[in-house]
Parts: C-alpha cells; structure tokens; sequence
C-alpha cells in the first residue's frame, strides 16, 4: 500500500510511506539533488513524521534520477548569500548539522541508498545512518577543500575514524571513494548491486515494526557483494605514511620524496586546493580524534563554516569551479607555508551566542 498523501511529486522533495517503509526522495534529478534549505527542514519534518508512526519500520532515504543520491549542498546559493553578506550559511548549516546528528541517532532503522555520486551534505544524509548502501555505481567524496572550505556535514568525525590515514587523504585531496573503498574507509556497510536495488527495496517495505537492527542488516547482506576494499585500500600503506604528519609542509615533502607515480598525482590533487583549507582541514581531523561524539565535530566544524562563509578563498574557489567554470582559483594565501596561527585562530574560535547546540530529543549519540 503507497501512502501519497504527504507526497509532493513535483517538489524538491518526495515523503511518503511505501507499506512499512517512510521513504525519503531527494527530487532534484537536474541538480543530482543538491540540496536546499527548504529540503533540510522537510527531511526533518518527515523523520518527525516517520518516528511518531508506529506502523513505519523503516527509514529508506534515495535521490531520484540516475546520477547520484546527492551532490551536496545548495553551494551557488551560499555563493550569492556570501557575497551579498547574507546568512544563509549561518541557516542552512546550523539546520544540516543538527539533522545530521539527528539521523546519527535516529532509534528507526534508517537505510541510505548511496548510488551515484554522493558528496559533501549527500555524505552527511546518509554516512551517518545505521545502514549504508553503496553500489557499483557509487562515487562518494568529500572535495570541499577544492571550494576553499573543509569536509563538513561531520566529516571531520567520519574520517578520523577511518583506517590509518585514508580520512587525512580522502580529506585533503578530495579523491572519490568507490562503493568497497567506501566500506573499508567506514562510510558505508554493504555494496549492492543496483540491479538488486528494488528487489531489496520491495523487501524493506514489508519489514515489520519493531524489527531489530541486526535483522535489517542481515536482510541487506542477503543481497551484498560482500566486497569490502576497493583500489584505495590496496595503497593504504603508502597513503599512511606520507599522510602520518601534522603539518600540510611535512605531507607535502613525504610525496616529495617519494616521487612515485601515486604520490605524484597525489602532490598534484592537494597543489590545485586551498591552502588555507588544507591547514583548516588537517588542524579539524587531528582535534575529531579526539572527540567524543559527533556532535563535538559538529560544533567545531560550525565555527569554522562561518569564518569560511566570511572569507574570500570560499567565495573564489566557488567562482573557479562553479560558476565562471575555468578551474583556476586564486587562493589567499597562494602557499601552504603561508597559513600563520593567526589566520587559522579564528576558525577554532568560540563564538559566544551562536554556538550551536542541539535540542534534547534530537541529539543523543548512538
């Protein structure tokens, strides 16, 4: 039975219940379902929905059409509110990270089904759930040191607990991980095939309320490859060392003296991003280590999202990309031996009344 009654087939966003299932369709298939504000609060408003149903055993989150889940954030409208010296960055974001934290903790079953391109907020939509689908299909990355920003939506705690050093690679370089690499580097749980998609779709639309976890996850691997590590994994050794430092200067000359052919395209990925985002970014992933939660990531990556929004080598390395397109960003500084203490200070910062915090009933940790 397809409850449609909450379904708004034209919109931006599709909710509604499929039998047991509350399904959760991202529905900008032109934009590969980049997401909005507006998506951000009725993704919240339908887990609300979702968990006061009884008859909702499950959570499925999907992105419509064939290029991916989701590509990330509305980035163009961040651009235009930073150079407008708007807030939307101070909106938008506090909303994500608090829905992040929410779908982190989230006592249903929630399952991602993680096909295509999954990047930046894609990742926080659905690495952070219980049960994470990849496929043959999926490139999931975190680029966002490529904008003159850092892996945000709780990256910062993702990749700090990747193995070794893949979460300081994957980070700094903005390389894509495919579906096994995606399991050996702890964003996802099983890779399916996506021909097998709506055979298992079907399936979890007829679990029962109440169903455990463990049982969810057996159903799902019933129909799992089984891969578990992909290319990336196979060079995590070499990836470790080079990426064992604390300082961008000390990574940069490992790859130096390496001088194979993986650390010379690896040289090559961290020399086209910022700077400033590469010294923010490593500073982030060695204090997540640390952290107790992920919400502790969150509000630290809070901070530092509005001394972004605030700076010019976001508002460039948007410009370069995305919208002049010709993918020669002027970073400030141009040098990572140029980042000083001071300019990376007010990205740590406190920042008194706008700290974000998270409501009681939304942001326990698992």
């Amino acid at each position: 039975m397809m409850d449609t009654t909450a379904a708004a087939e034209a919109g931006d966003l599709i909710v509604r219940r499929e039998g047991a299932a509350g399904i959760i369709r991202l529905n900008r298939p032109k934009a590969i379902n980049a997401m909005t504000l507006e998506m951000s609060l009725g993704i919240d408003a339908a887990l609300d929905r979702f968990e006061a149903d009884p008859e909702i055993a499950v959570i499925i989150l999907e992105g419509a059409g064939e290029r991916g889940l989701c590509a990330g954030g509305d980035i163009r409208g961040l651009y235009e509110s930073s150079k407008q010296g708007g807030d939307l960055g101070k909106v938008f974001w506090r909303q994500e990270y608090i829905m992040n934290a929410r779908i982190a903790a989230f006592p249903k079953p929630y399952v991602a089904y993680m096909d295509g391109l999954v990047m930046g907020g894609g990742v926080g939509l659905s690495a952070h759930g219980r049960h994470r689908i990849v496929t043959e299909r999926t490139k999931l990355a975190m680029p966002e040191v490529g904008l003159g920003f850092f892996p945000d939506v709780g990256g910062t705690w993702l990749l700090s607990r990747a193995p070794g050093e893949l979460g300081a690679y994957f980070g700094l370089t903005g390389q894509t991980m495919n579906g096994p690499d995606a399991i050996h580097a702890r964003f996802a749980d099983a890779v399916v095939s996506s021909g097998e998609w709506p055979a298992l779709r079907e399936a979890l639309t007829k679990v029962r309320p109440g169903t455990p976890p463990r049982e969810i996850a057996q159903l799902i691997e019933g129909f799992a490859t089984g891969e578990s590590a992909g290319p990336v994994a196979a060079q995590q050794d070499k990836i470790d060392a080079w990426f064992a430092h604390d300082s961008m200067h000390d990574i940069v000359a490992a790859l130096k003296q390496d001088g194979s052919e993986l650390a010379r395209a690896t040289l090559k990925a961290l020399q086209e991003k910022s700077p400033r985002g590469m010294v923010v970014t490593l500073t982030l992933l060695r204090l997540a280590r640390g952290a107790a939660s992920l919400e502790e990531c969150l509000v630290r990556e809070y901070r530092a999202a509005l001394e972004v929004f605030r700076s010019d080598d976001f508002r460039e390395g948007v410009r370069a990309a995305i919208i002049d397109k010709d993918r020669n960003p002027k970073w400030s500084p141009p040098d990572i031996d140029d980042v000083t203490p001071a300019m990376l200070a007010p990205y740590l910062a406190e920042i008194g009344a706008d700290e974000l915090t998270f409501p009681p009933s939304k942001s326990p940790s698992k």
